[in-house]
This record gives C-alpha cells, sequence and structure tokens, in this order.
C-alpha cells in the first residue's frame, strides 16, 4: 500500500515521520508531482499555510489530479490547513483562496486566534483507543458547520460552545490539530486502518 504525503509546503516531514512510526507495510511517497498522484492509494495533506499549498498545488499541476481522486473516493487525510483544504466552505477566507473540497463542511480559518494563541489539551476521539488524543492547536480553524454526512470524531469547548475539530465524511479525515508533533501516531493508525478496509472492499 502506497500512502502519499502532499510534500509541497508545511510539516511533511512529521507526517512522513508519523506514519513511518507505525511500523507497518506501507511504502510512504513525498507528492510532489501530478504523475505521483495517481500512483498512491491514499494521501495525507499537511499543516502549513492552506493558500500557500493550494497555489503550489496549481503550480506544480497537482491541483485538479488531487480533485479527480477524491471524487474517485480515495483515503485523504488533512490536518489544520489540510482541513482547510477539505472544506467546501470557508469563513474568513484569504482573497481568492481555492479548497480541494470534498468535505461538506464550513470551516473557520484561524478560529482559535493567532500563533500567540496556541495551545494543547487531550481530546476524546471517537475511533481512537488508547484514552484522549493529544491535540497541538497551532493559529487552527474549527467547524463551522457541517451537512448530514459528515461524522464529528471530536470537539473543544470555546466560549459555552463545542466545536469539531476532528471529523470524517466517508474516506475523507480531518483535523483542526496536529497529530503529527505530538508523539502520539493513533491518529495516523487511525486513518491507516481506514485505508486498509477501503482497499478490502475494492477488491
Amino acid at each position: 500500500m502506497k500512502i502519499g504525503v502532499l510534500a509541497l509546503q508545511g510539516d511533511f516531514r512529521e507526517h512522513i515521520a508519523a506514519l513511518d512510526s507505525l511500523q507497518v507495510e506501507i511504502e510512504i511517497i513525498a507528492v510532489r508531482h501530478a504523475s505521483e498522484i495517481v500512483e498512491i492509494d491514499a494521501l495525507v495533506i499537511p499543516g502549513g499555510e492552506s493558500t500557500t499549498i493550494a497555489k503550489l498545488a496549481r503550480s506544480f499541476g497537482l491541483f485538479a489530479s488531487i480533485q479527480d481522486r477524491i471524487a474517485s473516493g480515495m483515503p485523504i487525510y488533512g490536518s489544520c490547513a489540510g482541513m482547510i483544504l477539505l472544506a467546501d466552505r470557508l469563513i474568513d477566507a484569504a482573497k481568492g483562496q481555492e479548497t480541494f473540497g470534498g468535505i461538506d463542511m464550513t470551516v473557520r480559518r484561524n478560529a482559535f486566534g493567532r500563533q500567540i494563541d496556541s495551545f494543547e489539551m487531550d481530546i476524546d476521539f471517537a475511533g481512537v483507543v488508547g484514552g484522549t488524543v493529544k491535540g497541538v492547536f497551532i493559529r487552527a480553524p474549527w467547524v463551522d458547520e457541517i451537512g448530514p454526512d459528515v461524522e464529528v470524531l471530536a470537539t473543544v469547548m470555546q466560549d459555552g460552545l463545542a466545536h469539531p475539530v476532528a471529523v470524517r465524511q466517508g474516506n475523507l479525515l480531518a483535523t483542526s490539530f496536529h497529530p503529527e508533533i505530538s508523539g502520539d501516531n493513533r491518529v495516523h493508525r487511525y486513518f491507516v486502518q481506514q485505508v486498509y478496509q477501503n482497499l478490502l472492499v475494492g477488491k
């Protein structure tokens, strides 16, 4: 099984390390070219600058290829900027900002504040065994609205309201936090298990 990590900008190296730490039989590919998109069974979109990642995906001829794989049902996991890029709708988007889309949700950029407002907390994450997951939030988004086919996996309380910070729709998974830098690889393991299941269904 081949899992690609979009390696245009952001903390893709940390995602590669987290996947490698699972010690399962997968081939991890740093994806920078459209030809590599067709070779992989799943894709991870890292945290970083969502506007920059989208622009670079356009420049490298990857944008439409990623959208095509989303439409075909390929499993994709996006963290932080990756969540923004998987959203169908954005609040406080940069001018002209594009997303790959795929998840029927409205995401608010920088919802928890700026860099100085970054924080960590333990989160209950549905489907992940072994207790709470450590969430690292850095200029993090949250989900404002979801469609009927979107499953909320984790929430964070803010100003008395529960805001979704991990969601799943079909083969698409998104978190507003960064498990790739937390030292806890269980979210990546959860994603890889979903990829295996998808491949078995395909057979």
